[in-house]
């Protein structure tokens, strides 16, 4: 089985939300977090006038989510179509391979505790 570690804008929460539902993965955890990339911040207003002030971090939503090795490609590849724009400010795809998962009500493991 494998992690995936997704870190998109929060906009495009929904968009994974779905392409996750459509492959019928179960569940999957979601923080609200903040880092520091390639991408050049924006500067913000902060009030009236003309002072502006750049933040030094990024706010992103990181999404994890484990499935069954057969799934886990075909997931990347479709959140790579449909929120994927050409530049590196849209986020980041990690994949981890995972040793085993327990349900600890059923007790079952491996794909079947997903």
């Amino acid at each position: 089985m494998k992690r995936l570690d997704l870190i998109v804008p929060h906009e495009r929460v929904r968009d994974v939300y779905e392409i996750l539902h459509k492959y019928k993965v179960g569940g999957l955890t979601m923080y609200d977090i903040k880092g520091r990339g390639r991408t050049k911040q924006e500067p913000l207003a902060v009030g009236r006038g003309v002072m502006k002030y750049v933040a030094e971090y990024g706010s992103n939503t990181k999404i994890e989510v484990l499935a069954p090795d057969s799934l886990a490609d075909s997931i990347v590849n479709d959140v790579l179509a449909e929120i994927g724009t050409g530049t590196s400010s849209i986020g980041k795809i990690f994949v981890f391979n995972e040793v085993g998962a327990y349900d600890i009500g059923t007790k079952e493991t491996g794909d079947s505790a997903l």
